[in-house]
């Protein structure tokens, strides 16, 4: 009976994990091709849009500031036409003296600061590579297995923070910061957290900016 009752619950998931194993290369492949098309597009879209790759670099400067100080946080930023979003442990004060020092530094060609190394672009790039070989896996072998993939995720893992630096250098942030302006800092506290109290609260801050325009 208790054997009955141990194939009656461990069949079904035998079955499903079976299944997802046989089904995975075709929906790697599925994925890759989606990536082949959208990743250059979204990189596009980034690259002619100079306000927002001068807010990324912004952002990345703050974070790079703030980090420098207080140490690494988990701060999340997000770049935007009119200024970026920044997310963590830090109050409204910090966040915009770190968006003013790392304006300043930008100015005076520390453009190092415009590049940080836990960017999404990163991300995009791992996921552009291992599309790339698990597509070009399957147009020279016509098929790949378990082994193929993993090997593509792989290397995306090792070449994507390199392929990301250089999207983050020459695509996606920009650091001519020639005549940007910090406007202000909008404070925004996330929900209270069953946590709250063992560890700092993260709180969601917008950094207006905005280009002034000499006659």
């Amino acid at each position: 009976m208790l054997t009955l009752l141990l194939l009656l619950f461990f069949w079904p998931l035998a079955l499903f994990l079976i299944v997802n194993l046989l089904f995975l290369p075709f929906q790697f492949a599925v994925y890759s091709i989606f990536n082949i098309f959208t990743v250059p597009f979204q990189l596009v879209k980034i690259a002619l849009n100079k306000q927002l790759r001068v807010n990324h670099a912004l952002e990345h400067a703050t974070i790079n500031v703030i980090e420098e100080h207080l140490g690494c946080l988990n701060i999340a930023g997000l770049g935007q036409d009119n200024g970026f979003i920044i997310q963590g442990p830090v109050d409204a004060y910090i966040v915009e003296e770190a968006a003013r020092a790392g304006l300043a530094r930008l100015r005076r060609g520390e453009k190092n600061l415009a590049i940080h190394r836990r960017c999404g672009t990163s991300m995009l790039a791992a996921n552009f590579i291992s599309s790339v070989l698990i597509i070009f896996l399957l147009w020279s072998f016509g098929y790949f297995g378990i082994f193929y993939i993993v090997a593509a995720l792989l290397a995306a893992q090792i070449l994507g923070p390199y392929l990301g630096w250089v999207f983050q250098k020459y695509i996606t942030t920009s650091a001519d910061v020639e005549g940007m302006e910090i406007v202000a800092v909008e404070g925004n506290p996330l929900p209270q957290s069953f946590f709250w109290g063992f560890a700092p609260l993260p709180r969601r801050y917008f950094v207006r900016t905005r280009k002034l325009y000499y006659i």
